[in-house]
């Protein structure tokens, strides 16, 4: 029988147990990448957000206080580590706009057909916190609650950023079916 995460957590704290922090890594690190992917939009930069964040929880490991599920607690460290990588992309843009004389011009693909862009491109038209609750909840399969304290939202908020985001899906998919 696996260890409990929480006999996992354990043995990391008591001594820095790195297979047994191996082995939390294992068993979270897809709701991590997933909700991370959704959110970047890019895999590699999910990827490198991703690691990052394994190295913050692994670093912080003790101020885990065993309140909430340990997922949470990781999706939480992630969604920072997420916001902290947009804000740095964000002045380094600024700082390459100013540099540069004229502006450059970059090509957007559209991407393979299928259900995963379609779903991709229906989370673009979502507000920020919308998508970050939407994608907790269900790609994360998150509670409400569990949304709440990775977002540091209110439970209401997120709950309202759901129904909100849903309803704009459901509308964005039914356009698009409309359309074809």
């Amino acid at each position: 029988m696996a260890p409990s995460d929480a006999e996992l957590i354990a043995l990391v704290m008591a001594g820095g147990d790195q297979r047994a922090f191996s082995a939390l890594v294992g068993r979270h690190q897809q709701a991590v990448r997933g909700l991370l992917m959704r959110l970047c939009r890019n895999h590699a930069l999910a990827n490198d957000i991703a690691q990052d964040t394994f190295v913050k929880a692994f670093e912080k490991i003790a101020s885990y206080s065993g309140t909430g599920s340990f997922k949470a607690w990781l999706c939480k460290i992630a969604y920072t580590q997420f916001l902290m990588s947009a804000r740095k992309r964000k002045a380094a843009d600024k700082a390459l706009e100013r540099l540069q004389a004229e502006p450059v011009e970059t090509s957007t693909s559209t991407g393979a057909p299928g259900a995963k862009v379609d779903l991709d491109r229906a989370l673009a038209t979502l507000g920020e916190e919308e998508r970050v609750c939407v994608v907790m909840c269900y790609a994360g399969g998150m509670s409400h609650s569990e949304a709440s304290d990775a977002t540091g939202l209110p439970l209401g908020t997120v709950k309202s950023h759901v129904n909100r985001g849903k309803a704009k899906l459901k509308a964005w998919f039914e356009k698009k079916e409309q359309a074809a």
